[in-house]
């Protein structure tokens, strides 16, 4: 039913990962870029440092939290559907970040067999 990937981001830009706005900025771009349709954003900025953001978007949801004294964020893209790009968001948050490495990993959601009988809803 979705793709979700689980997206680690090391030695970002300390100063961006504690900009509420840049943060903002680059979510909706991440949106953007993977053809997904924003519903709605929050972000909550900590004292003294950190972001936290979630986009909720008609295919899931896209969101990061930050830890700038460490220069990481971790971030999650969860869509469904096969008309989004949720790979090239992450290619986004990875570059606008100002990475020096990171992994991503994607966990496929929703894998049902129908033809087993404990599955099917039953009225």
């Amino acid at each position: 039913m979705g793709r979700h990937l689980l997206v680690e981001i090391f030695n970002c830009s300390h100063d961006i990962l504690n900009d509420e706005e840049r943060i903002r900025e680059i979510l909706i771009e991440t949106a953007n870029v993977s053809g997904t349709t924003i519903l709605s954003i929050s972000l909550k900025k900590f004292e003294p440092q950190g972001v936290s953001g979630v986009v909720v978007i008609a295919e899931s949801h896209i969101s990061i939290h930050t830890w700038p004294e460490y220069r990481y964020a971790a971030c999650d893209i969860f869509t469904c559907g096969d008309k989004v790009w949720p790979e090239k968001g992450a290619e986004h948050l990875i570059k606008e970040l100002k990475a020096g490495n990171s992994s991503v990993v994607e966990v496929k959601r929703g894998i049902i067999n129908v033809n087993n009988q404990n599955l099917k809803h039953k009225p």
